[in-house]
């Protein structure tokens, strides 16, 4: 019963602002409260993420485990690409839309290394008195694809666009990363939770039909949410005077990635530590190539070019950044260990640069990683041999080092 009740009340979430889209009364609205629009909608947001992440956990007893964790990760992130990708397409008609499209895709995955990782070993710390999560070896192709992924990552502030060069070698990896998944093997553990309820209760052919009804209905969902979302947070900027970019930045992440992070803690809670960080990664893979490649296609389709997407000062500090933290955090876990104290480090850092805007305090950090990196990488050879791996599209194991 307590399942029922979480099921439909998630799905209750969503009715408000799907009742004012389909009846027309969601543009007055947006005019006259754009802060109690973007609430409606980043709370239908929310709900459908979900039903999305439920459906996909179900979804595993039909395709290879490593798969299914892509698939996890995939679905849950949609939410963060509607919104990051409206941004893009508004950008190639509207360059001041492009500082917005950047500002999502660096808060989104600063707050999923930042707050997400860091929490699940928190909470696993305190619900099982374990001062650290072993990763399974398992995982070592999303590692692999994060520390590849993250090191090209480092050119773009470098080079200072975004362009459909970039998109091919971010789409490249990801569908390497697909194929690899592919291979594996079905999942047979016994499902948790919403998902695990209905697995037990349905044979395959409903179980399939719940599937593609909750996939149907959380993407309609998102859909008619993700743009007055969006639109609703810059105007709310505009008339408070709050600045519009850091509202994109962090506001919107904590709606859209909210529900993935969510279910990676109840992985914590359970005692599978390494399945919650695990499905974050992979999250953190998908943002890292479909995501940030994306951005500049849909860019150049709807501006009528193929030229790259130019980034200013402000942008390429933030992708500087971002990516230095990715580095520094994919380090950390590259000996598939992750300690309560390196998650306290990774949200320590974290949290203090959002109290510092000035643009010096983004190099500070900045450097401050990439330090750290590479103090890490020097006194640890088995996590110099998984970045060398990685950087040959060999899969981590550490067992060789064991």
């Amino acid at each position: 019963m307590k399942n029922i009740i979480w099921l439909v009340v998630t799905a209750i979430i969503t009715l408000p602002w799907l009742f004012l889209a389909l009846s027309g009364d969601s543009h007055h609205l947006a005019q006259t409260n754009p802060a109690f629009v973007s609430f409606l909608s980043g709370m239908a947001i929310i709900g459908a993420a979900f039903i999305l992440s439920w459906g996909a956990e179900l979804s595993e007893r039909d395709i290879p485990r490593s798969l299914a964790l892509i698939a996890l990760a995939l679905i849950s992130v949609l939410p963060e690409y509607a919104v990051d990708l409206h941004f893009a397409w508004v950008a190639g008609k509207n360059p001041e839309y492009k500082a917005y499209a950047v500002a999502n895709m660096t808060g989104a995955n600063r707050v999923l290394i930042g707050i997400g990782w860091s929490l699940v070993v928190i909470v696993y710390y305190f619900r099982h008195r374990k001062n650290h999560i072993e990763l399974d070896n398992s995982q070592g192709l999303e590692l692999s694809l994060l520390l590849l992924a993250t090191v090209y990552s480092l050119i773009l502030p470098l080079k200072g666009t975004l362009s459909l060069f970039d998109a091919v070698i971010f789409f490249a990896m990801f569908l390497f990363y697909a194929g690899r998944a592919a291979k594996g093997e079905r999942h047979d553990e016994d499902l948790g939770g919403i998902a695990g309820y209905l697995d037990r209760r349905l044979g395959n052919a409903a179980r399939r039909l719940v599937v593609l009804v909750m996939f149907a209905f959380a993407g309609y969902a998102i859909w008619l949410s993700a743009e007055p979302f969006a639109e609703g947070l810059i105007t709310t900027g505009r008339q408070t005077g709050i600045d519009e970019f850091l509202l994109v930045q962090w506001l919107a992440p904590l709606a859209s990635e909210s529900p993935e992070v969510i279910i990676a803690l109840l992985f914590a809670l359970k005692g599978k530590g390494s399945t919650g960080i695990g499905a974050l990664i992979s999250s953190k893979v998908n943002q890292w190539t479909l995501l940030v490649g994306a951005i500049p296609v849909v860019y150049c389709i709807s501006a009528g070019f193929w030229g790259p997407m130019e980034l200013d000062h402000r942008q390429k500090e933030e992708l500087l950044l971002t990516s230095a933290q990715s580095l520094f955090a994919a380090v950390i876990i590259a000996d598939f260990r992750f300690a309560l104290w390196e998650a306290l480090v990774l949200m320590v850092l974290f949290i203090a640069q959002l109290f510092f805007p000035q643009e010096w305090i983004r190099y500070l950090f900045s450097g401050l990683y990439l330090v750290a990196t590479i103090a890490m990488l020097s006194t640890s050879r088995v996590r110099r041999q998984m970045l060398w791996n990685a950087l040959l599209l060999r899969k981590c194991d550490p067992s060789r080092f064991n």
